[in-house]
């Protein structure tokens, strides 16, 4: 699964919503910032909001995870830290019995 493709497809949502003004990734150390301009009627709490919404529009019918963390805040520029994941849990029996098995789910 190539992850870039959902990153282009989430910054294209959130950049289609009339609150947003600009949404950008930015990788520091192997790691995603996520960079996003909002207009000044927006409240943090609105846009956490809408990465919720668009990280679960990008996802859906695939398994992956978000983690979104927020980071640091400049006049109407919120940076967060948000990546999306592949889940570290087996998805296929490799006949051993083992204890956590995914036939036992």
């Amino acid at each position: 699964m190539n992850l870039e493709i959902i990153w282009d497809v989430f910054l294209e949502t959130l950049v289609q919503h009339s609150a947003i003004q600009s949404a950008r990734k930015q990788n520091y150390s192997g790691i995603p910032f996520l960079y996003v301009e909002i207009n000044e009627e927006t409240t943090q709490k609105d846009l956490e909001q809408l990465l919720k919404t668009a990280s679960a529009q990008v996802m859906k019918g695939k398994r992956l995870h978000v983690e979104t963390i927020f980071v640091r805040q400049e006049s109407s520029l919120y940076v967060y830290r948000h990546r999306f994941y592949v889940p570290q849990e087996k998805m296929f029996c490799c006949g051993n019995i083992c204890v956590d098995c995914i036939r036992l789910k």
